[in-house]
């Protein structure tokens, strides 16, 4: 399988198939395909694995997609302005965000991943259940805003903002803890709480998440005046 990822802030993933080959993709991702390109829509992994995903924020059922008589290609995008990033599962898991997922090969496997701390899932802006991709093969995710991508080394801590962690290899310890002081919490404008990553490991971080997307477009939504 080839891919390219198109455009700058509403960015696609287009995914050249060989004959033989296929795509999974959460229903209703695709954008635009070749003409030879066949669609099944199917619960992938079974009636436990679709109510899985559906905790996810997932959809039940999964598109699988495979050409006939020759190569052909699909498109897919997010459902928000935002990045498509890569993963190579052949090299560990990864804990994402729910409804991060876009599309992988057919050899990615979606399941749910629960915080390991009460205040975590309270207050992590992320919820008791994450995603948990694994297997092997080339899997995309979506992301709201700009990526910024770190690794970290054994011990190296990153304290991001609750919300805007897209997600982390299993090897990185995820936690919460306070923004700092009473003034900082109470006047620094940047929440209670913030998520604290511990490394090693790869982290994705988003400039932007969905939540503060739709509060800064309030202001601006027309609203009904009183007859």
């Amino acid at each position: 399988m080839q891919y390219e990822i198109i455009g700058d802030n509403l960015q696609m993933v287009t995914l050249r198939l060989a004959m033989g080959e296929k795509a999974c993709a959460e229903a209703g991702a695709m954008v635009n395909m070749s003409g030879n390109m066949q669609m099944t829509t199917n619960m992938k992994g079974g009636l436990f694995k679709g109510l899985k995903r559906i905790t996810t924020g997932e959809s039940f059922f999964m598109t699988e997609f495979t050409p006939e008589g020759g190569g052909g290609f699909v498109t897919f995008a997010g459902n928000v302005p935002g990045k498509i990033f890569t993963l190579d599962l052949t090299k560990g898991e990864f804990i994402a965000q729910k409804t991060a997922f876009l599309c992988s090969e057919p050899g990615v496997d979606l399941d749910i991943a629960f915080t390991k701390r009460l205040r975590s899932g309270i207050f992590g802006g992320e919820g008791f259940i994450l995603q948990r991709l694994s297997g092997a093969g080339m899997a995309f995710l979506h992301c709201c805003g700009d990526i910024m991508e770190m690794t970290l080394a054994p011990g190296e801590v990153v304290r991001v903002e609750t919300g805007l962690v897209v997600g982390f290899e299993k090897t990185v310890d995820y936690n919460i803890a306070l923004a700092g002081g009473v003034k900082t919490v109470f006047f620094g404008g940047e929440g209670l709480f913030l998520a604290t990553l511990t490394g090693p490991g790869r982290v994705i971080l988003q400039s932007m998440n969905v939540a503060k997307l739709a509060n800064s477009l309030i202001p601006y939504l027309p609203t009904q005046s009183s007859s």
